[in-house]
């Protein structure tokens, strides 16, 4: 069952093309992630899924309702936790909660044991009455997202959910949104650049680069698909015409630094490969990495790109004050 499905989804800003004609679908219960740099448009993405700011074409499906003719009952359908900071720092973690519930206009019954459920599922019950400027970015990470879970979601949106924490906390994050995606058959969108981050979450992710979807599909597999191994070796006189035709070669990539070739089977062929190229003076052999199937794909590592700002909480704001 499609969760979610884009249709020629397309954001532009005067002459800028934030999301390019994207098409997507999403399965029920599925981590699925947006990996790129800044400004590659996942923000914006997630800002119209979220109905937040509205496609300049193409529409989607939320949960079944379309995003420009039924917002209401899409916003009913899902949570977010926002890039940014957006709870309020002045009253308590309890407090938020409550807030969130009366917005959501929540029985109070219900209310009161959504806020003692997903106060439990964080480890947030004993910080409850604490207010939110007292709490760590890790405690108040965990605290919006107990918030996006208190009128049970059936879709979970987190823009860059681990942003600035350390990596101690993140590994805590994670434990936190794969157990969100078990046992409560939450679908799950993620926004991210950190590598590690797709990797271990998402059971598939989208690497998205200007606007536009590069390639899809399972990590493990987009890996599998590009090919073996790395073997990065510096020196001089590289001849990369020796290593054409090689059945074993997937791909050559030369700088004035060396030369990095993805080989099927490297510790079978290294030998082989070092007689071919020239004068080594070191090599390095390693796993192929997400890093390495986005550079294949776009041409240029995740690393660059404009930031994006932090819109979805402006966004949000804006939308409160109107």
């Amino acid at each position: 069952m499609h969760v979610i499905e884009t249709k020629n989804l397309t954001k532009t800003y005067s002459s800028l093309t934030a999301v390019d004609n994207l098409d997507l679908k999403i399965e029920k219960g599925e981590v699925f992630g947006l990996l790129g740099p800044n400004g590659a448009g996942k923000s914006t993405t997630l800002l119209m899924l979220t109905t937040l700011i509205p496609p300049t074409s193409g529409t989607a499906l939320v949960n079944g309702f379309d995003i420009i003719r039924q917002p209401d009952q899409v916003r009913k359908s899902i949570g977010i936790v926002f890039q940014d900071p957006s709870s309020d720092e002045t009253l308590t973690g309890y407090e938020n909660l409550k807030l969130h519930g009366l917005l959501y206009d929540m029985d109070a019954r219900l209310r009161e044991e959504r806020i003692v459920e997903v106060l439990h599922l964080v480890d947030l019950t004993n910080r409850k009455d604490d207010m939110v400027k007292k709490y760590s970015g890790g405690m108040r990470r965990r605290l919006e997202l107990a918030r996006g879970l208190m009128h049970h979601p059936e879709i979970l949106f987190l823009d860059e959910p681990t942003l600035g924490l350390d990596p101690q906390t993140r590994e805590h994050i994670w434990e936190y949104i794969r157990k969100l995606a078990t046992e409560k058959n939450i679908t799950i969108i993620i926004t991210t650049h950190y590598m590690d981050e797709a990797d271990r979450l998402c059971d598939r992710l989208a690497i998205i680069d200007r606007g536009k979807v590069a390639v899809l599909g399972p990590p493990d597999l987009l890996k599998k698909e590009l090919g073996g191994d790395i073997i990065r070796m510096r020196g001089k006189n590289f001849n990369r015409g020796s290593l054409e035709g090689l059945d074993y070669v997937r791909d050559v990539k030369q700088d004035d630094g060396g030369i990095s070739v993805t080989v099927r089977d490297a510790s079978v062929h290294l030998q082989d490969l070092l007689g071919r190229v020239g004068t080594v003076e070191s090599v390095e052999v390693r796993p192929l990495t997400l890093e390495d199937v986005f550079l294949h794909y776009t041409g240029r590592t995740i690393r660059e790109g404009a930031p994006e700002g932090g819109w979805a909480e402006k966004v949000m704001q804006a939308g409160l004050r109107k």
